[in-house]
């Protein structure tokens, strides 16, 4: 197998790995000790998940989130280094996409490394995809602020740039605050621009709708709890 940083996306949920993700995928894994994840539980359940007689306990773990410095993810390259595939998984979805792993990316592209990224699931380009908007212009924000007055100024300034450049605007929100979320946008948008609220993408009740602020005004469902991202567009 050629030594390389394989980027490993996971599935958005409880949902079949084979509804999401090619069997090349599971062939690439096989091959790989050594894995840099953003979460060690859940990169262990989503191996396990893959193939149920891999040997957890043989393989290595190396943990990569926003508290880990720079010196420790250039170490955590080593094994490639000496020629060994390694693997990179996030949470959900694609790694190194609103995700630590873009820093051992530009690590390794620094050092001349290999990188290939797999295909799988992103919520981001699955959700721009059906939500009707500009496909071709478009900006992820992660998540807006928390602050009130901050959060409002934040989701007009979104808006103008939705008229201004003719740009879809993605953000998204801690799953428990989806509901204020989505209260915050009607309240501050204005009634004809679009809202497409994508949520549970690619997993059971997946819910994808898009329009006028003013028609969802009394009409947004629950969405307390649950995987979510908010396109706006004109």
């Amino acid at each position: 197998m050629l030594p390389a940083l394989y980027l490993l996306p996971v599935t958005l949920g409880d949902t079949a790995l084979e509804s999401v993700l090619p069997s090349y995928n599971k062939e690439v894994i096989a091959d790989i000790r050594h894995f840099i994840v953003e979460d060690v539980r859940s990169a262990r359940r989503f191996l396990k998940k893959v193939d149920r007689e891999i040997d957890i306990d043989a393989l290595t773990f190396y943990p990569l989130n926003k508290h880990t410095s720079a010196e420790d993810i250039s170490g955590y390259l080593k094994p490639l280094l000496e020629g060994k595939p390694m693997g990179v998984i996030s949470e959900a979805g694609c790694p190194a996409v609103a995700d630590p792993g873009a820093d051992v990316v530009a690590i390794a592209q620094r050092k001349n490394l290999k990188v290939v990224p797999l295909v799988g699931p992103s919520s981001i380009i699955l959700s721009v995809m059906a939500s009707g908007f500009n496909g071709q212009s478009f900006a992820f924000h992660g998540y807006l602020p928390i602050e009130p007055d901050e959060r409002a100024k934040k989701l007009k300034s979104l808006e103008q740039r939705v008229y201004a450049e003719h740009q879809t605007q993605l953000f998204i929100e801690t799953p428990y605050r989806n509901n204020k979320m989505a209260e915050d946008i009607l309240r501050n948008c204005r009634l004809q621009t679009k809202l497409c609220i994508a949520a549970n993408i690619t997993c059971e009740g997946e819910y994808i709708k898009t329009k006028t602020v003013k028609e969802w005004q009394g009409k947004v469902p629950d969405l307390s709890k649950i995987p979510c991202i908010f396109l706006l567009y004109k």
